[in-house]
């Protein structure tokens, strides 16, 4: 059913009156001419109405001049009477035509950006120095030197090693590499001494150069020498060198957090307020009045389209904000989920200072009350290396 009235949308569909003085002849006819009708309502006994086929209508219509059968095309529907009834529209067609073509010649000019395979340099830095290369919303795409274009991004950027932008369509895919940094070259030259950069028990003394001070199984604190750079050559004069090695000690951490036993969470209103924008490259057209963001809190939701037309990114993106109000409400937290949280946390602090150098063996998490907060304490073991180097003086200061 559904397919018939679209094929009779296409085709063009006429909603008839006929008036005759023997109106069954005029059906006789379509039959005898086979020509489809339907709907067919009798108004009374000269007069009914139907529908037809645009092309049947017109038959119909010719076959029915002989028999003084009067037709009345009541409403006409379809494709082709809509099409029709803009042929006369001469400026609809220039600006369609107008628009066909702007959205042709769009196509060759660069209305979006893609960057992969940064991690430490941002994209806004990339782009500033596109642009100031010539690269910017707008370009014309066939006219990218892609060999001039990386020789003066790599001067201005030194953290990228190889930069590439493809142009697809109307979205230019900026690729980048980023440099790997030499390692430092270890000091071999300036005299040193290694010294403990905080408390622990020895475990594992490694010298390359110098003196070692200390020994498995003894406890040193911060600041304490562990390998010199004077080491003894008797009977010859001490040498002076720089103290290198490792020493691999057993450490011992306590963080702690406070973690507040109340919090707040967001009660919405329901209430929402939209306002859409049009973003023309660099130029924004806002629809719509201002939002008066002091009525109370809010959570802002930004979203973004690019507007397409048959497969053509256009160079306008439709951005709608919706602003939804809400209400804080107190409410109590747990302790056990309170602990938990303080407890991933820590762990991630104790991680980030231990992990360069070591590794975590065991840890002890405790918590008690403290007013209306939480207090968690959690105590690590640790093995790392504990050895810093620190210029050795050569002028009696040291």
């Amino acid at each position: 059913m559904l397919l018939d009235k679209l094929t009779n949308r296409l085709q063009g569909e006429v909603c008839l009156r006929a008036e005759c003085a023997y109106p069954e002849r005029v059906l006789n006819l379509c039959g005898a001419r086979k020509l489809a009708f339907w709907d067919v309502e009798w108004l009374s006994a000269t007069e009914f109405r139907c529908r037809m086929s645009r092309r049947d209508y017109h038959a119909l219509r010719q076959c029915t001049e002989k028999l003084g059968c009067t037709l009345h095309a009541e409403k006409r529907q379809g494709i082709p009477f809509f099409l029709g009834r803009l042929r006369r529209r001469q400026a609809l067609f220039l600006g369609a035509a107008i628009c066909a073509l702007a959205l042709f010649f769009s196509s060759f000019f660069i209305w979006d950006f893609t960057i992969e395979g940064n991690t430490t340099v941002p994209d806004e830095e990339i782009l500033r120095v596109l642009q100031e290369n010539g690269i910017r919303l707008g370009t014309f795409g066939l006219e990218i030197d892609g060999e001039d274009l990386r020789n003066h991004v790599l001067l201005e950027l030194p953290e990228l090693s190889w930069i590439a932008v493809n142009v697809s369509g109307c979205q230019a895919q900026v690729q980048v590499r980023e440099r790997v940094p030499a390692p430092e070259r270890a000091d071999r030259v300036t005299p040193m001494n290694v010294v403990a950069r905080r408390d622990g028990l020895v475990l594992r003394v490694s010298t390359l150069l110098g003196e070692p001070c200390v020994l498995p199984g003894t406890t040193v604190t911060a600041g304490q020498l562990l390998i010199s750079g004077i080491q003894d050559t008797e009977p010859y004069a001490p040498r002076i060198v720089a103290g290198t090695g490792n020493v691999t000690a057993r450490t011992w951490y306590t963080l702690t957090a406070q973690m507040p036993l109340k919090a707040e969470k967001k009660a919405f209103t329901g209430k929402e307020k939209k306002t859409l924008s049009f973003i023309f490259g660099t130029h924004r057209v806002k629809i719509g009045g201002k939002i008066n963001t002091s009525v109370g809190n809010y959570d802002k939701i930004t979203k973004r389209t690019r507007l397409r037309i048959l497969g053509l990114t256009l160079p306008v993106t439709a951005e709608e904000e919706v602003y939804r109000l809400y209400t804080p409400v107190e409410f109590p937290v747990d302790t056990a989920a309170a602990q938990s949280a303080a407890e991933r946390f820590l762990t991630a602090d104790l991680h980030a200072l231990v992990d360069e150098n070591g590794t975590v063996s065991s840890t002890l998490c405790s918590s008690r009350r403290s007013g209306e907060n939480l207090l968690v304490t959690l105590q690590a073991e640790c093995v790392e290396e504990i050895g810093v180097h620190m210029p050795l003086l050569t002028d009696g200061k040291n």
